[in-house]
This record gives structure tokens, sequence and C-alpha cells, in this order.
């Protein structure tokens, strides 16, 4: 990655940190793996020690998530081999998407395209941050493609990246803003 995106990223990451939307994970690199910042698991890549799943469970900014995950029946997949890139939605991502759709968390895991969902944040292999370039493009497991523009601040079609390269023994997670909406989702009234 080069220098100016990085610091690009830091710059994003100490933002997002900054007002709050992580204020729920301990940022003191004496803390244990289970309520590290994302920035400390990076710092601690080298030893992955959880999977995917494992690292969402352990960061409480992830619950929406790993609701989502289980809803959908695939926390087991994500606990394969691998390896797997997952790009993670917060609770606040989420939050926000409840609002553009006018429905409740519970009504969008009842939804029948849920796992559409999941599987566009989930791209087959390890793909880490230095791995991107602008404009480039990467087939999710779900069958459409993502696009990344490293223009400005890093961004996964229309969501910022803002955490990179948490390191799990199946792959690596990259923390974003919003949750990535494939084009072929549509919402289901009668699931509300």
């Amino acid at each position: 990655m080069n220098k100016e995106l990085l610091k690009k990223v830091r710059l994003g990451v100490l933002s997002f940190a900054a007002i709050g939307l992580l204020a729920a994970c301990s940022t003191d690199d004496n803390a244990d793996q289970n309520s590290m910042s994302a920035d400390s698991v990076m710092e601690e890549s080298v030893k992955a020690e959880e999977d995917i799943v494992g690292i969402a469970q352990g960061n409480p900014d992830f619950s929406i998530l790993v609701s989502a995950l289980q809803e959908a029946d695939l926390v087991e997949t994500l606990q394969g081999e691998g390896p797997f890139t997952v790009f993670a939605p917060t609770n606040a991502a989420f939050e926000k998407l409840l609002g553009e759709l006018d429905i409740t968390a519970d009504e969008l895991l009842a939804q029948p395209d849920l796992a559409k969902v999941l599987t566009y944040h989930v791209v087959p292999g390890k793909v880490l941050a230095a791995d991107l370039t602008d404009g480039m493009k990467a087939e999710t497991v779900n069958g459409e493609e993502l696009m990344f523009d490293l223009t400005g601040d890093p961004m996964v079609n229309e969501s910022m990246i803002t955490s990179t390269d948490i390191e799990a023994t199946n792959g690596v997670v990259h923390v974003i803003d919003t949750v990535l909406v494939p084009s072929d989702f549509e919402l289901q009234e009668d699931a509300k």
C-alpha cells in the first residue's frame, strides 16, 4: 500500500474511533484479544488466534452482523478453512441501512435474501489492504463484483473502509461503514 493511502486509512480509522463508533472496544494494548479495538487487533495480526466468526463475536460492534450470520446459516461456512476476505459492516452501518429501508433489525433478519446480502461482503481468498488497487474489481461469494476506489478515502462500492487487515486464522477482516447491498436484493414487505 502506498504511504499516502496508508496515512489516509490510519486517519480514517482514528476519526472513526474518535466519534465513538468503536467506543465499546478497548484500545489498551494490554487488554485481552476479545476486548481489543480494530487497531489493536491489526497490531497483533501476526498472532491471529480466532477465525472470522470469532473476531466478529468478540467485538460488540459486530453484534448485528453476528446475528445476521446466524440467521442466514453462514457461521459454519465462515468458520471453515477459507481463506476468506470479509468486509464487515458495523452495527452503525446496519442501523443506517435499517433507517434507509424503514425496517427493524428483526425484519432485516427475516428477509429471504439475507444470505445474498451477507455473501456480497465475502471475497474468496485473502485480500490484504496492500493488495488493493484503485479501480480493482473483486468477485464476491454471491457472484457479484465489488469495486474499489482509492483516490480519496479508501472505498469499496459506496462504503468507506475504516479499518483494514484484521487477521483471522482463516482469512482477513476489513471494517466498513455501510452495508453493501447487491443489485439483486429486493426488500420483501411480507417478511416484515
